[in-house]
């Protein structure tokens, strides 16, 4: 498939915290392509045509007739996205590529570990999971600064409720002891809370996604403290 950008119009946008939001592009008639969940587009403005920007795809490869993208206000295009977009804009999209792909057999556990926006990519995988039923364990391990960062809350949280294989656990770094706004865990993603959610270490599938930062001490937890293959490790870096 020839990688060109193809016109789409900006179908709905949601806002999901008071820095990001998702966009829904809707693809033009005759658009029909095959992807996978968990890769990613790219796009540009079409009066700004240098500046492009990659974003994962918050869909998954079942929701057909869109793409949507779930975006953080960072960056000129970020900046832009969350501030102006709005329904009956146009972006220029190429087509989805990118290998951070879910794992989806039986006794396998997706174990998806994320801070921020790199939550965006695991509602696809999830969302595909319990479209088509499938039986692949997934645990969303999310940091997030404050509870009002939490991207996805009432999405996972549905999901969770209707889907039996899947978990949503979230953890804050920035509330105070005894803040009564978070009951929840507080602090980073460490190894002892890794290690509570795997029961069989050779069937588990890490994958991190977010800043260069956490996806690096994330991998070395997998690789150098549980000693997982290095096949067991997935990442995106997002800078």
């Amino acid at each position: 498939m020839a990688r060109e950008a193809v016109e789409m119009v900006v179908e709905a946008v949601t806002q999901e915290t008071p820095e990001v939001k998702s966009v829904r592009l809707k693809w033009p008639a005759g658009y029909d392509v095959d992807f996978k969940t968990g890769q990613f587009i790219t796009l540009h403005w079409p009066d700004s045509p240098h500046y492009k920007r990659a974003y994962s795809l918050s869909s998954c490869a079942l929701d057909r007739g869109y793409y949507e993208v779930t975006v953080k206000r960072e960056g000129k295009m970020g900046t832009r996205l969350v501030d102006w977009a709005e329904v009956g804009n146009r972006l220029m999209v190429l087509p989805p590529t990118g290998v951070f792909l879910p794992v989806y057999e039986p006794d396998k556990h997706l174990l998806c570990m994320a801070g921020g926006s790199g939550v965006t990519p695991f509602r696809g995988f999830v969302r595909e999971a319990w479209l088509r039923q499938l039986t692949t364990r997934i645990t969303v391990l999310y940091s997030v600064k404050t509870p009002d960062e939490i991207i996805f809350k009432k999405d996972f949280e549905a999901l969770a409720a209707a889907y039996p294989h899947f978990r949503f656990l979230v953890t804050c770094t920035r509330v105070p002891e005894g803040d009564p706004s978070w009951t929840g865990r507080r602090g980073r993603i460490t190894l002892d809370w890794i290690k509570e959610q795997i029961t069989d270490l050779p069937n588990t599938v890490f994958y991190a996604c977010g800043s260069n930062e956490m996806v690096d001490a994330l991998k070395a937890l997998v690789l150098n403290e549980l000693k997982a293959d290095k096949r067991q490790m997935k990442v995106e870096k997002w800078g």
